[in-house]
């Protein structure tokens, strides 16, 4: 098989390239920094023929560039895709430049005019004949964006089975609509992830667009639909009368678990070692002041 890459707008048209004429594609998915890719994650819950069959990350670092004949003292807007606007957003509050979105950083530099500044990979300041003003503008280092290699269903499978002969271990994006409401929905839905034993490693909601109070919820497993205890557990939350729809299968590497440092936590809260007098060591101030106690 020989891809060849072709640029799209924005992510709907390539949905339609994948849906309509049996291409393949990718998105950005998720972010070590700004999280989920909200539109995208909507866009392949909907979606009528498309699910992901590989998941590939990538470094992500962001240059501000301007046209060659300009300079960043004459520049009073910033342009560039929402997420690298949120990622990056100490340097043009410094600089009191006005944000303005894009369909993607590559189409924010390849669209520059005079008076804006664009956030970029530098390849793309290469390519479009752009002047680099300040490299890695980023508010924080080590950001990673995950991206997923999208294909129609019908054709998922075959790419699928040929994974399977040369990779044991697999991760499944799995988005679940409880058809009953109430107390226990949700806890009654977790239930039935854990014992299956399946380690879920993400996990978000969303609503149900203009419906008050319902939600999908999209989980990440390490296991592949098709392992017994992924196959159990799928067929248990569809015989409870949920619905159910697998989103992504890829390869996966099997790692250790993240260390959650105290350093990593958010100024405030709650948090202390964890004992049977966990709770009569908690300064009663503190407690009062974060828990709302």
């Amino acid at each position: 098989m020989r891809l060849i890459p072709t640029a799209c707008e924005n992510v709907l048209s390539i949905a339609s390239e994948i849906e309509e004429h049996h291409h393949w594609g990718v998105i950005a998915w998720e972010n070590n920094i700004e999280g989920v890719v909200i539109p995208n994650l909507d866009l392949l819950i909907d979606a009528k023929n498309m699910v992901g069959i590989a998941r590939i990350g990538v470094d992500i670092s962001f240059d501000a560039v301007v046209c060659k004949s300009d300079s960043i003292d004459n520049c009073s807007t910033i342009v560039a895709h929402p997420h690298a606007l949120a990622q990056c957003r100490k340097f043009s509050q410094e600089r009191g430049l006005q944000e303005k979105t894009a369909s993607s950083n590559a189409a924010a530099c390849r669209d520059l005019v005079p008076g804006e500044v664009a956030l970029c990979p530098k390849i793309c300041a290469d390519l479009y004949n752009r002047q680099i003003v300040s490299e890695a503008v980023e508010d924080f280092s080590g950001a990673r964006t995950e991206f997923l290699v999208l294909a129609p269903r019908d054709q998922a499978l075959d790419f699928v089975n040929v994974q399977r002969e040369n990779f044991s271990s697999f991760s499944s994006i799995i988005a679940f609509i409880p058809r009953s409401t109430g107390a226990g929905v949700l806890a009654n839905l977790l239930d039935v992830v854990r014992d299956h034993g399946l380690n879920m490693t993400s996990f978000m909601s969303r609503p149900i667009k203009g419906q008050d109070g319902l939600y999908s919820f999209i989980a990440t497993v390490d296991a592949a639909p098709w392992d017994s205890t992924c196959k159990a557990m799928i067929q248990e939350v569809v015989e409870h009368g949920d619905w159910v729809r697998v989103l992504a299968v890829y390869s996966s590497d099997k790692r250790k678990n993240p260390v959650m440092n105290d350093w990593m936590l958010p100024h405030g809260g709650v948090c202390v070692e964890p004992s049977v007098d966990a709770l009569r060591n908690l300064n009663v101030m503190r407690a009062e002041r974060e828990l709302l106690w």
